[in-house]
């Protein structure tokens, strides 16, 4: 592997680090409204729009019963509804609800709201790099995206 490829591989194994820690530090340092795994698995409904539970199991690397199982919780819980695949009746689709888009943005509200004050202490260049960063990372994730999952930032 040539230096310049080893630095892009370091580069990308330093940023999954970065990012899993200050998520860790977001999550461990709030009170959510529902176990981090439910919130994250709602912010990947809202992510994908409609969507079967096998396609959620496929994306979230579990079996079918146990992403069964973790959809019928925040089904119970108001936060998603199903409803039939028009592409086949057999099928179900699984679609995030208001209450769980509002869910949702109080768990990324709270979340943000540990890391802020980390920001906002920042220097200006500093806060400046790190926005150039996330507009950065928006277009890499958009890069490696299907077309149908162009990232959008939330209204702030």
């Amino acid at each position: 592997m040539s230096s310049s490829a080893s630095a892009r591989a370091s580069l990308g194994v330093e940023l999954l680090g970065v990012v899993a820690r200050l998520n860790r530090l977001a999550t461990q340092r709030t009170t959510l409204p529902l176990p981090w795994a439910q919130a994250r698995l709602l912010g990947t409904i809202e992510d994908q729009g409609p969507t079967r539970i096998s396609d959620l199991a496929a994306l979230d690397h579990c079996s079918q019963p146990t992403m069964t199982m973790q959809v019928r919780r925040l089904e119970d819980a108001g936060l998603v509804t199903r409803t039939t695949d028009p592409a086949d009746a057999r099928a179900v689709l699984i679609q995030i609800t208001a209450a769980g888009i509002e869910t949702l943005r109080r768990v990324r509200a709270d979340r943000a709201g540990v890391i802020d004050p980390h920001i906002a202490s920042l220097g200006d260049d500093d806060r400046q790099t790190l926005a150039a960063a996330v507009r950065v990372l928006q277009r890499l994730l958009n890069d490696a995206a299907p077309k149908s999952m162009v990232f959008t930032p939330p209204n702030r």
